[in-house]
């Protein structure tokens, strides 16, 4: 698998399969709201970072998973993830990990925290950032939506990072 920079065409793909996933409808997300996010983002500098894999057959590489990292997007001194999701079918493949591990790393190197958001009732997303060492520290209720809260979770740099 590789882990690389997001390029605009790379919007298209991801905005396609965010709005065919029950998640992002629930929080009203279509192709064009997610692609114009995207482009906008990309516009200014975000980082955002796209995982693909070769697959025997398939004569190119798809595009399995996304992460917009923040290296100082929390309080101007811990690094956050706005976003990240991985295309339909092909969860539980290593696509999160991946996207993980290099938003871990390029964010580590500068600063020792990262923050995130996850809904409560995403208890498969808890599961894997606390598989990962985040811990909640607190909760939004209503934040995006009514009903819903969302959590905030943190991690630390492991010690023996810069």
């Amino acid at each position: 698998m590789i882990v690389r920079p997001m390029q605009p065409e790379d919007a298209i793909i991801c905005a396609q399969w965010m709005a065919e996933t029950p998640l992002w409808q629930r929080y009203g997300v279509t192709q064009t709201s997610a692609q114009l996010r995207f482009e906008l983002a990309l516009q200014h500098q975000a980082t955002i970072a796209v995982a693909e894999r070769e697959e025997p057959g398939v004569g190119f590489k798809p595009i399995l998973g996304f992460v917009w990292y923040a290296v100082r997007g929390a309080f101007e001194r811990s690094g956050y993830i706005p976003l990240i999701g991985v295309a339909p079918g092909r969860y539980n493949q290593g696509v999160g990990a991946a996207l993980m591990d290099y938003a871990e790393g390029q964010v580590y190197q500068q600063v020792g925290e990262l923050f995130l958001l996850v809904s409560d009732f995403n208890k498969p997303a808890q599961r894997f950032y606390q598989r990962r060492g985040f811990i909640q520290v607190g909760v939004l209720p209503d934040y995006i939506l009514p009903g819903i809260s969302e959590l905030i979770y943190y991690k630390r740099r492991p010690s023996g990072g810069k």
